[in-house]
């Protein structure tokens, strides 16, 4: 199936179940109880969810393979963006031509700072693509207003000309984004029993462009040339002394990672186009090392549970504030109730931030390989538990 061995089918039939049936899964409580709070199944974050697991799984192909840490790669993401916006403004609003665009524009711009920066390895390539990341937001944010638009963000107007399509619609709005004529934000509402499930168009070609890029990315693990980039990462002075130049296999990786993250800016961009400096901030690519990490580098799915973590806790916990909280705890006595509320409000709302550090030093200090690590712990328990049940009641395996 598609040249992908039985583990790496396996894989990928999981991620297309988690992919497809995604409303149903992220929406596990019913709409009017308590928790629904923790309901993730919305349009909009679902987009985020697989948008971010591109992100990761480009990066992933260079950190995870190659060892080499940038901290640049939110540039891509942002050159990615602009490019999609600037086809919406001048083009059409189909998302086609954009994500084609963002992922040559991006690769083009991966192509010149990887040329520089990787003639230096270790912690000096990772601050010369700090740099680079931090000199293209100056611009963007200041000295290519112009094309940017500076600090209020590339927008549409209805003064864009839209050569193969229309500036505005009949009803003097700006159009929508659309695949052939299907509009991105068209969602269809489920109702079953207490639980409602959207189903979004936009989302589900997001779910569509993840599964080949997570597929791009597994032939690209197994190939001859991930195994190079393995060799890199392993030793790469001494493929050096055997008169191996690694700098062309290196270049490589670092475009297509960038290829990846501009794909996953020309999404961001054909969901809500709108594009903004703030994409290419070193927060940005602080953030996809931290999903990658998370969710354990090097391995294929793990980036993509890595950037469901931290999006899921960027947009639910954060959104969970006192009056949330209290009630929760409405069943306890007033004074009780007023001490959990006080105890637990420092680790929602505005400070998710500390709740997403203290899982994250405990994902790093007790499992290394990250939530990757933690689910193959996890399968070798329960597998252990199972031959112990076995052994217990006598069954052994017949002698060959």
């Amino acid at each position: 199936m598609f040249g992908l061995s039985k583990k790496d089918k396996s894989l990928l039939l999981v991620v297309a179940f988690l992919t497809i049936f995604a409303p149903f899964i992220l929406n596990p409580f019913p709409t009017d109880s308590a928790l629904a709070q923790f309901n993730a199944g919305y349009p909009d974050l679902m987009q985020r969810f697989v948008i971010f697991g591109i992100f990761a799984i480009g990066f992933n192909i260079l950190f995870g393979l190659t060892g080499y840490l940038s901290f640049g790669h939110a540039a891509f993401l942002g050159v990615g963006s602009y490019s999609a916006v600037w086809m919406f403004k001048l083009l059409s609003m189909n998302v086609v031509p954009a994500i084609v665009l963002s992922v040559i524009v991006a690769g083009l711009f991966a192509l010149v700072i990887g040329y520089v920066s990787l003639r230096r390895s270790g912690i000096y390539f990772s601050i010369l693509t700090l740099a680079f990341a931090q000199m293209s937001f100056n611009l963007a944010y200041s000295v290519l207003t112009p094309i940017t638009n500076g600090e209020t963000g590339l927008q549409l107007t209805l003064d864009d000309p839209r050569i193969l399509g229309v500036s505005s619609t009949a009803d003097g709005s700006i159009p929508v984004t659309s695949l052939f004529g299907l509009e991105m934000r068209s969602t269809f509402e489920m109702a079953v029993g207490p639980w409602a499930f959207q189903f979004n168009t936009g989302y589900y070609l997001c779910a569509l462009i993840l599964l080949v890029a997570f597929y791009l990315s597994i032939r690209i693990f197994s190939s001859p040339f991930g195994l190079m980039l393995k060799a890199v990462k392993s030793n790469q002075q001494r493929m050096n002394y055997t008169g191996l130049n690694t700098r062309p296999y290196t270049l490589a990786a670092f475009v297509i990672s960038g290829m990846y993250a501009g794909l996953a800016g020309g999404l961001m961009a054909s969901m809500d186009p709108l594009a903004g400096a703030e994409r290419m901030q070193w927060t940005a690519s602080g953030e996809v090392v931290l999903m990658t990490i998370l969710g354990g580098a090097g391995t294929l799915i793990g980036p993509v549970l890595g950037a469901g973590f931290i999006k899921y806790f960027e947009n639910i916990f954060s959104k969970i504030n006192d009056n949330v909280l209290h009630s929760w705890f409405s069943f306890m006595p007033d004074g009780l109730e007023d001490a959990m509320v006080f105890i637990v409000h420092p680790f929602i709302g505005k400070g998710w931030h500390l709740t997403l550090g203290i899982l994250f030093m405990l994902v790093v200090i007790f499992l290394p390989g990250g939530l990757v690590e933690g689910g193959q712990r996890i399968k070798g328990w329960i597998q252990g538990r199972n031959t112990q049940k076995d052994s217990a009641s006598g069954k052994t395996e017949p002698a060959e």
